[in-house]
């Protein structure tokens, strides 16, 4: 006997969908709820204000909906030609293609810095110099990236040690540039000591952008970066005002550029946190890159003796930004890893930082040339290699080409596990829209490309300084400078 079928009467609650929460993820910062999407834009909400906008009961005719709404946290308020281009902007580097390049002019260096990652070879020994077949073919690699804007940067070592070398490898990369009609940067990072006014000028007219360690105060700096001839401090000092010197007065041959310093922080930095900032203010240096070690190479090896905790590293990155801060009233100085993130933040610009990339930029957006030509997806991946372990090896100037290294295994593999999207912990993290995670860090510290998140230093030391930002933001006046500092 056929049942008949009972008509049942669809009565649908009427839902109002102008609260309805989109995609986006946040996080409790002093008090407030801050909101984060994948747009880049963010929003403060007081617990009362956060419920309510989640159970859609905020009133429309209100400052805070208005708010949100244009910064697309109401899901039917979206402006989609506006939030996609701004999406597009911060994420440029994904339609381009590997525009830094750095060359290991050698490996022989005459510093012992208590740190060094690059495991320096002893300045009498030679055959770690790059030569300058392999440099010309460096140069020849490099530019076959289809980036319209390529950026050599030279390394060691002391790449002042190989200079012939170094000084031929200019002249030659200066002329490619001509032929090719690409834009190309060119830098060096030395440490100074073998500097001479007749490499200096040669530097200049050639338009080398040059940076140097300064890791704080003499006594500080003279701790990390051990130089037996003389003071590396002073050595350092003398030549940073000499470029410098020259940048102020420029000509109308050629761009001066002014010389820029590195701080690395060792365990020995820690307490010096304010003499370190005053430091840079007191050379008329304008911005100071507060890094925290990473356990790679030597470091690794002695990281017991010079490295920290990541909560250490936070407490010495909070206190040294809001002294930052402070002299702000009387000078300017800025501090390089907030202005990358603020850059991001209220620019939706990349600025090139490669290991906060999603993916990072191993390969397609950098490579290392070591000094026998064998390619890497970055210098820390290089670094690894020169410890036996050539998991980062990508191939070599004279047998590969640009299009295999881009298709190799190993680029591939990096790029995958680079990718925020495949990471449980950090697609659902606040701060996904501005990170990104390191292989060659997870690798070296956790044994896997992909690394584990919650006890992952690095993880750790980046959810720091994304919190100690954000909490100086939703202070008036420290947002105010904190704005200024990237203001277009």
């Amino acid at each position: 006997m056929p049942v008949k079928a009972k008509k049942i009467k669809n009565k649908v609650k009427a839902i109002s969908l102008h609260g309805t929460v989109p995609d986006c993820r946040w996080r409790k910062i002093s008090g407030k709820y801050l909101l984060i999407n994948d747009f880049g834009n963010f929003e403060y909400l007081k617990p009362v204000e956060f419920d309510k906008w989640l159970n859609s009961k905020l009133p429309e005719k209100s400052k805070i909906f208005d708010g949100l709404a244009e910064n697309g946290f109401i899901r039917n308020r979206m402006d989609f030609d506006k939030l996609s281009s701004k999406w597009r902007s911060a994420n440029s580097f994904l339609f381009g293609s590997a525009g830094l390049h750095i060359l290991v002019m050698t490996l022989r260096c005459n510093h012992a810095c208590v740190y060094c990652q690059s495991s320096a070879i002893d300045p009498s020994k030679k055959n770690t110099d790059m030569s300058y077949r392999t440099a010309k073919a460096s140069v020849d690699f490099a530019f076959k990236s289809p980036n319209p804007t390529i950026t050599i940067e030279f390394q060691g070592g002391e790449p002042l040690l190989n200079w012939d070398v170094l000084k031929k490898t200019i002249t030659y990369a200066r002329g490619v540039e001509k032929k090719t009609k690409k834009n190309l940067i060119l830098a060096l990072v030395s440490n100074f000591s073998l500097m001479t006014k007749e490499k200096a000028d040669f530097l200049m007219e050639n338009e080398v952008s040059i940076c140097a360690s300064l890791d704080g105060p003499k006594n500080v700096h003279n701790k990390n970066r051990s130089y037996l001839k003389a003071s590396s401090y002073d050595e350092t000092i003398k030549w940073l005002k000499y470029f410098n010197a020259k940048h102020d007065k420029q000509n109308e041959k050629y761009r001066i550029f002014k010389a820029s310093a590195l701080l690395t922080v060792s365990k020995h930095s820690l307490a010096y946190g304010d003499e370190i900032v005053n430091e840079y203010v007191k050379h008329g240096l304008e911005d100071i890159f507060i890094r925290p070690l990473a356990p790679i190479g030597y470091a690794k090896k002695y990281w017991d003796t010079i490295g920290y905790s990541a909560e250490d590293f936070i407490s010495f990155y909070r206190k040294s930004l809001k002294h930052i801060l402070k002299l702000n009233a009387k000078k300017v100085i800025r501090e390089k890893t907030a202005i990358m993130i603020l850059d991001k933040v209220f620019n939706a610009h990349d600025p090139g930082y490669l290991d906060m990339r999603c993916p990072c930029g191993a390969s397609i957006g950098q490579i290392a040339y070591n000094h026998n030509g064998d390619l890497y997806t970055c210098d820390e991946g290089r670094m690894i290699g020169w410890t036996g372990d050539e998991i980062f090896k990508t191939g070599n100037v004279f047998k590969d080409s640009y299009s295999s290294i881009m298709k190799s295994p190993v680029t591939k593999s990096c790029v995958l596990s680079s990718n925020l999207e495949q990471q449980p912990l950090c697609f659902r993290c606040a701060y996904k829209p501005y990170c990104g995670v390191c292989p060659v860090y997870n690798y070296e510290s956790q044994q896997s490309l992909w690394g584990n998140m919650p006890p992952n230093d690095r993880c750790k030391l980046f959810m720091g300084i994304f919190d100690t930002i954000f909490e100086l933001l939703a202070k008036p006046k420290e947002a105010a400078i904190l704005r200024k500092w990237v203001q277009k």
